[in-house]
C-alpha cells in the first residue's frame, strides 16, 4: 500500500514537472469563432482558385483565409503570435508568407499550418477548423 502512495506521489510531481515546464503559449486570448462564408458571395472571388486568399472579420484581430487545394482551406488568426501587442500579420503576395510588418518581422508558412518560416516567434499562427461543405460551396470556421 504505502508503494502505490509513493509511486502515486510521484508520479503527481513528475506530471506537475512536465506539464508545467516548456510548454509556453503564445499571449492571444481565446475568442469564440463561428463564422459561415458563401463561396458564391463575390466578396470571396479569390477563394475560387488554390493558393489565394481574403481576410476576414473574426477570430481576435481578424481571419486570413487560405485555399490550399480544391478542397482544402486554412483558416489563420492575424495576431502576432510573438507579441501580440504589434498588431496584424499581412501576407506578402511576392513570397506568400503571413509576416509581421510592425515589430518582429516574423514570417509564417501559409502553406505548413503557419509555421514560422523566420524572425524571432517561437510561436506559429494560430489556426482555427476549416471545413468545406463542396455540395453547397460554404466554408465554416470554428474553433
Amino acid at each position: 500500500m504505502k508503494t502505490k502512495i509513493q509511486f502515486i506521489f510521484g508520479f503527481s510531481i513528475l506530471s506537475a514537472f512536465f506539464f508545467s515546464c516548456g510548454y509556453e503559449q503564445p499571449d492571444i486570448p481565446a475568442v469564440p469563432v463561428d463564422i459561415s462564408l458563401n463561396l458564391s458571395d463575390p466578396q470571396f472571388y479569390e477563394l475560387k482558385s488554390a493558393g489565394n486568399f481574403v481576410y476576414i472579420t473574426g477570430g481576435v484581430s481578424g481571419i486570413i483565409v487560405y485555399r490550399k487545394s480544391f478542397d482544402e482551406f486554412i483558416a489563420y488568426e492575424r495576431l502576432c503570435p510573438h507579441d501580440p501587442d504589434c498588431g496584424r500579420v499581412f501576407v506578402d503576395e511576392d513570397v506568400f508568407f503571413a509576416e509581421d510588418t510592425v515589430c518582429c518581422a516574423s514570417q509564417f508558412s501559409l502553406d505548413v499550418d503557419g509555421a514560422v518560416v523566420s524572425g524571432p516567434s517561437k510561436f506559429p499562427l494560430r489556426m482555427y477548423q476549416a471545413v468545406f461543405y463542396s455540395n453547397q460551396n460554404v466554408l465554416k470556421i470554428q474553433n
